[in-house]
């Protein structure tokens, strides 16, 4: 390449335009994945926060409504708890978004906690929020496993298991 030759041509300081090249085409890469991946969590927390606030708007609108009689209160009653658990549930999906996107700019997100690899990119897509890679959360869902069997076979309650860890 003519350019590699003019640059070589130049001595040190033609080396070092190289280098500076090399730095440039390496850090992108980098730079890309960090866009992509906080792109995705700020996707997601948009669409959460959207759905989390148009839930709370309708159970608002609905608590309004009047009621006619005892088994249409209970039924509204029971609708409203679902509602308020999936609000509950997508708050709480919201926090574990919000805590990728403190790891992201701690540049500590999208490795495993157990094993440091990369999370693979389609488990970050199903799972932005994952802590550990596939392999590692097997294992860790495994040893989960196990434990509670054996406390069953023990006697133990499994509430008393669920306190000790």
């Amino acid at each position: 390449n003519a350019a590699v030759a003019s640059q070589v041509g130049r001595g040190a300081e033609g080396a070092t335009g190289i280098m500076a090249r090399t730095k440039r085409t390496k850090a992108p890469a980098k730079t890309s994945r960090y866009n992509e991946l906080r792109q995705m969590l700020e996707d997601r927390r948009r669409e959460l926060m959207s759905d989390v606030q148009g839930r709370i708007r309708d159970v608002r609108a609905e608590g309004d409504r009047e009621v006619l009689d005892q088994g249409e209160s209970s039924e509204v009653d029971i609708q409203e708890d679902i509602e308020f658990a999936l609000i509950q549930m997508k708050s709480e999906t919201l926090n574990k978004i919000n805590e990728a996107l403190r790891r992201l700019e701690e540049d500590t997100y999208g490795n495993c906690f157990e094993c440091g690899d990369e999370i693979a990119e389609p488990r970050l897509r199903a799972l932005p929020f994952a802590l550990r890679c596939k392999d590692c959360e097997e294992v860790r869902e495994t040893a989960e496993l196990r434990a509670r069997m054996m406390a069953k076979r023990s006697g133990s309650s499994a509430l008393f298991f669920d306190m000790a860890s």
